[in-house]
């Protein structure tokens, strides 16, 4: 039976590529000179730091622009709204979300089955199988939740015929 892994992951690689690239652009930034700011990786946790919070906003644009060149999606990330002001220093987090939690799964299964396509849809652990007869349906099913409003990129792995 055909079947197929919806999964939610974030290339660790890519994502270290695009923050090397960010750094690199920020030495040879003009308006960076002389200014401690610089752009951590801890895990899938991105850290902005700098003098001022305008910087800090600067510095995210940056990171975000190298992100977008790395195919990499900011919709699934968790920022907070404020900065954090430590000494001299103001500084964000942004955390990358590895994997579908429970809701986001219920959510995804309740829209397969709202559908009315011929597959089924189950939760197993932090991805979702759809399994259906034909490959075409499967295929719907793809083209369905890729218009669908969710704000996490998700990944279609694992098609088995």
């Amino acid at each position: 039976m055909p079947s197929f892994d919806i999964v939610s992951e974030i290339d660790r690689i890519e994502l270290k590529n695009a923050v090397d690239n960010a750094n690199r652009e920020l030495d040879s930034r003009f308006d960076f000179r002389g200014v401690e700011a610089r752009i951590e990786l801890k895990e899938f946790t991105v850290t902005l730091l700098s003098e001022s919070d305008f910087q800090v906003q600067q510095l995210y644009d940056i990171f975000s622009n190298h992100c977008a060149k790395r195919n990499l999606s900011m919709a699934g990330t968790e920022s907070p709204q404020d900065l954090t002001h430590s000494g001299k220093t103001y500084s964000t987090t942004v955390t990358f979300k590895q994997g579908i939690d429970q809701p986001l799964a219920k959510q995804i299964v309740k829209l397969i089955k709202d559908s009315k396509l011929k597959v089924q849809a189950s939760i197993q652990g932090d991805k979702v199988r759809v399994s259906g007869k034909k490959r075409d349906d499967l295929q719907q099913t793809m083209a369905l939740l890729r218009e669908s409003d969710i704000e996490l990129p998700l990944q279609y792995e694992n098609f088995r015929d």
